[in-house]
């Protein structure tokens, strides 16, 4: 294991605008703030992974040749920013199919883990969903739920370590913690 810590991000309504089953590279769009917050990461020395649900795959809305077309964009877009982030792990499954990588499951951060060899119980989860709030508490990370995407409607009844309002505040508050 390796003493840098990750924080770990979920893509749709976290790093980006969420749309239904987003599946065109030119629909991608950055919230204010990402590129900056994230690069705040990187010079933090903070790993950085996304870890994202994809069941639009299962779904037969997209397959895994456009969802790599749309990360080649999420790359292309960060780094226009001065920003970077070390992997992106997807679930292509569907709610209803077995397998251990669907949040909250753990499989993602496990496939990180392996890559990146550090530990999960001193990494972030930020998300706007409480399966990503789920997650980070699965794994032992802090969790953050922020209140873009879906995050607005969960933030009353969640079981979030913190509630922020967007990733960069979340960036603010993980930089008083490392």
């Amino acid at each position: 294991m390796t003493s840098r810590r990750f924080v770990l991000i979920d893509r749709d309504g976290t790093i980006n605008v969420e749309k239904h089953y987003l599946s065109d590279p030119d629909q991608l769009e950055l919230y204010p703030g990402v590129g900056a917050a994230i690069r705040r990461l990187n010079r933090l020395d903070l790993g950085v992974v996304v870890v994202t649900n994809q069941s639009g795959i299962a779904r037969g809305y997209f397959d895994l040749a456009r969802l790599e077309e749309i990360h080649t964009r999420l790359f292309a877009l960060l780094e226009s920013e001065g920003a970077a982030i070390d992997g992106i792990y997807v679930c292509p499954h569907g709610p209803d199919d077995d397998c251990t990588c669907r949040k909250p499951l753990p499989g993602m951060v496990e496939q990180a883990v392996a890559d990146h060899h550090f530990d999960p119980a001193r990494a972030f989860m930020i998300g706007d969903k409480e399966v990503d709030v789920e997650l980070g508490h699965g794994v032992g990370a802090v969790s953050f739920l922020v209140r873009t995407g879906h995050g607005a409607k969960h933030a009353g009844g969640t079981k979030a370590d913190y509630v922020v309002d967007d990733l960069a505040q979340a960036v603010k508050v993980i930089e008083t913690l490392v």
